[in-house]
This record gives structure tokens, C-alpha cells and sequence, in this order.
């Protein structure tokens, strides 16, 4: 047992772990090769990321009068490989950096855990970056390489109120977030007493191979080779972590800034475009130097036929908009508006074909990270509808931002309801402490329907990084 005191500035708790274990599927399954496509293996998915949900005890579970959620949750993973057995495999690596599961059967770790804390002790808004978190989700040594490791870590930790938390780390390569949360539904529906999931897996991972011969028939700046001339990739020491909320009245106080002819653009393209500006003016870039946005676009539905149903693999597009950091903080937010919702535009079947295609030619590359920021809306991936039993979580969805094999340029748009029972959406965002300052500044100004092209100030900061 590993009893570990942790704290953070508003709670301190102590977290107990059971020696980490490896769940193998209930029953025999196949021992084959399945290679993965040629999405899911870039340079830009080979990295381990964290979700986690948090479940109140306040259920009427009662499948074999177990109220453990450890060893219901332990059964029902166990079940769900049978389907999902490729889970239960490791990544190899072959020619030309080609990644299969090996479907060797060894599991997923799971670690078993008790914490001495309630989950009202968490406070009324539970939003990233939660308190302890590498203790809720423990990254086992020797477990973390993307390769040869096991591709799922699962803990499981009890809670003092007889609430729960299901923390789960994913090697990216295997999934999206539509795949991984159909795996977790299904886990939630074995628990439940199901014997099959309601969806069966289906791999077909070679629906996003690159064609032979392969052609690059689209323009893909995403994955260009910047070189970071003036070190403007986010340092990672003195980074902080911090959520905003933007309910109704918040994308309300946002619209304002879009022109007459962009009213009908989506809040994912508003706050798309307001976060890109904002970080920009943060990290203070020099006038001149190119910034970029990423934006993850699934592409499921943009396939003739679509992708089966069942389909787990990476299936979306990093389309970018790129300018200058002059030209997108000197002008109206319907600059950057239009490029963001331009960029969302390009993602067609033939647009994911040429991705694969440059993959094959290029080596499988790592999109450009360099004065870049990506965003991912996860508002519908159902992550906090995952049920074991309990209902559904209290939050579910990223365990926080700024993940990625480059840490710090990402963001996520997670579903949340706020003390006030509004709905919206909260973003972690990862910045240096000093830029952190300054964007709380240029996003509450905006909030509170002051201009940006009013103040000089606003244009004053961003000058050569020293």
C-alpha cells in the first residue's frame, strides 16, 4: 500500500494505491497484428492522455448487491476486452515507423486506490486543473512509453462519501475521443449487467491508409517545418493552469464583436477566435512573426459512405489558420473569425486522404507546434455520460489542458454546468505565469464589452520576445 499526502492551496488529502495490476480480457482472444491507420499514427498522437470523471454515491446500484465500484469496474474491463481485445495489446514499431498492435492479450493496468477526502470537499465547481491529480491518475513507472507499454492505464479511487473517481490515461495512437468514450460506454454497460455492448467495436483502421501511390492533393501548412528562430515555443517551468467558464451570458457579451455578415458562426468558431487572440497578445510574439491555430475537426461524417459505425480509430483533421501576430490583434475579431471558420471549411474526405498520403511521404510527421495553438470541442463527445452504475459523472471529460507530445499549446471545450445550474463550456488553458496575467486581463476585458481596438494598450504589449 503507497499512502501519499497531498495537497493543494484550498484542500489536502491522502491517497492510498494498491500495487498497479494488469486486466486481461475474460476469454480468450485473437492473437494477431492489427496495424493502425495512417491518422492514427503521426508524430503529433504519440502521447499519453488523461481523463477523468468524478461519481457521487448516490445510486440504485445493486447488480449482485456489489457497491464496490472497484471490483464492478475491475469485472467489467475485463468483459469489455473480449470485444476491445486490442486494447489489451502493445504497440510495436515497424518500417518506416509504422505502428500495429501486437495483440498479445497481457491488459490494461488498472490500479485500485482510497482517498481520505469527500467529493463535496472538491468544491461546487469541479472543473481542471483538479488538486492532486497525479495522484487520482498515478502514471506507474515503466508504464508511460508509447511503445511496448500498456495502452490503457485505469484508476479507480473510492472516495470517503462513497463516491468515486474513474481516472483513465490513453496512448492517443489508439483513439480519438469518440472511440475512447465507445469504450468507456461500454465498460459503463457491462458494469451495468450487460453481456454485449450496445456497440460493437469494428477496427477497419485501413479506411484511413494513404493510397497507392500516395499524392498530397491538398495544402497542409499544419504539418510545415517552422524552426523557432526566436524560442517562441512555451517554456515548461512557471507554467499555470487555469478554467474559464462561458456560459450563456459570457458568448453573449462575445457576439458583440462579430460583424453583421458572421452572426450565424458557431460558439466553437467565436471562442475559437476570441482564446486564439487573447493568447496571442499574452505571449507576446513580435509583431511580424506568423501565429497559428489549430483546430480538430472530426471527420467521420465527411466520408462517402461514413466510417462504420462502431469505428474507434483517429478520425479527424488539425486544419490551421495562420497570420501574423500583428494582423490578427490589430483588426476586428471578424479577422480571425473568418480565417478560423475558413480553416474548419477545408476538411473534406479527399482533404483526410491527403493527410495520410503526406504522412506515407513525409515520415509521419508532428504537426507545427511553433507560436501555434490547437483547440478541441469535446462538448459532445459524451465523456459525462459515461454510467457504471452510479449515474451519470459530475464531470467527465480532459483531466486538463495543455497535453499533447508538446505540453502547453492545447485546449479543450468541455460540457459544464456551473453552480447556478448554467450551462456552458470551460477551457483549461496552460500559459507561462506572466502571460497567464495578461490574457485574464484581455478576456475579461472582452467580456465587459470593451473593445480591444479602443485601447492602445492592447497592441502596446506585443513586441520582440526578449
Amino acid at each position: 500500500m503507497d499512502p501519499i499526502k497531498k495537497s493543494s492551496s484550498q484542500l489536502v488529502f491522502t491517497v492510498r494505491r494498491q500495487k498497479a495490476e494488469l486486466i486481461a480480457p475474460a476469454k480468450p482472444t485473437p492473437r494477431e497484428t492489427k496495424f493502425l491507420s495512417d491518422i492514427d499514427d503521426q508524430e503529433g498522437l504519440r502521447f499519453q492522455i488523461p481523463v477523468i470523471n468524478f461519481y457521487r454515491n448516490d445510486s440504485d446500484y445493486s447488480t449482485g448487491g456489489n457497491h464496490d465500484p472497484v471490483k464492478v469496474i475491475k469485472k467489467a474491463i475485463a468483459e469489455t476486452l473480449v470485444f476491445y481485445y486490442p486494447f489489451a495489446g502493445r504497440l510495436r514499431e515497424g518500417n518506416d515507423r509504422k505502428l500495429m498492435v501486437d495483440c498479445t492479450g497481457e491488459g490494461v493496468m488498472f490500479v485500485e486506490a482510497d482517498a481520505d477526502v469527500t467529493l463535496e470537499q472538491f468544491g461546487d465547481e469541479l472543473q481542471p486543473p483538479f488538486p492532486c491529480l497525479e495522484e487520482l491518475l498515478y502514471d506507474v513507472p515503466g508504464s508511460v512509453g508509447v511503445l511496448n507499454g500498456p495502452l490503457l492505464l485505469i484508476q479507480v479511487t473510492r472516495l470517503k462519501c462513497g463516491g468515486f473517481i474513474f481516472a483513465l490515461r490513453l496512448n492517443h495512437t489508439m483513439s480519438d475521443a469518440a472511440g475512447l468514450v465507445q469504450f468507456m460506454t461500454a465498460v459503463g454497460e457491462m458494469a451495468r449487467g450487460a453481456s454485449v455492448p450496445s456497440t460493437l467495436p469494428v477496427w477497419c483502421r485501413e479506411l484511413l491508409n494513404s493510397r497507392n501511390p500516395p499524392r498530397v492533393t491538398c495544402t497542409h501548412h499544419e504539418y510545415d517545418e517552422v524552426p523557432d528562430t526566436k524560442g517562441t515555443i512555451i517554456p515548461l517551468d512557471d507554467m499555470v493552469h487555469k478554467s474559464f467558464f462561458f456560459g450563456p451570458s459570457e458568448v453573449s457579451a462575445l457576439r458583440r464583436f462579430i460583424p453583421p455578415h458572421l452572426r450565424k458562426s458557431s460558439t466553437f468558431e467565436l471562442l475559437t477566435s476570441v482564446l486564439w487572440r487573447c493568447r496571442t497578445i499574452s505571449l507576446k510574439p513580435d509583431p511580424e512573426e506568423e501565429v497559428r491555430v489549430l483546430c480538430i475537426v472530426n471527420a467521420c461524417s465527411k466520408f462517402n459512405p461514413p466510417l462504420p459505425n462502431g469505428f474507434y480509430g483517429n478520425a479527424f483533421a488539425f486544419p490551421i489558420a495562420v497570420t501574423t501576430a500583428a494582423k490578427l490583434c490589430k483588426n476586428p475579431l471578424g479577422y480571425a473569425l473568418e480565417l478560423v471558420k475558413k480553416a474548419k471549411s477545408d476538411v473534406t474526405e479527399e482533404y483526410m486522404k491527403s493527410v495520410a498520403d503526406l504522412m506515407v511521404m513525409k515520415g509521419r510527421p508532428h504537426f507545427t507546434v511553433v507560436r501555434t495553438y490547437l483547440v478541441s470541442d469535446v462538448t459532445r463527445a459524451g465523456f459525462g455520460e459515461v454510467d457504471f452504475g452510479w449515474g451519470k459523472a459530475v464531470y467527465g471529460g480532459p483531466a486538463k489542458g495543455g497535453v499533447g507530445a508538446i505540453p502547453g499549446v492545447a485546449s479543450f471545450y468541455i460540457p459544464f454546468k456551473n453552480k447556478n445550474g448554467e450551462n456552458g463550456i470551460v477551457v483549461p488553458v496552460c500559459l507561462p505565469a506572466f502571460a497567464m496575467e495578461i490574457f485574464v486581463r484581455e478576456l475579461d476585458s472582452m467580456l465587459k464589452g470593451e473593445d480591444p481596438l479602443d485601447k492602445c494598450t492592447n497592441y502596446a504589449i506585443i513586441k520582440p520576445a526578449l
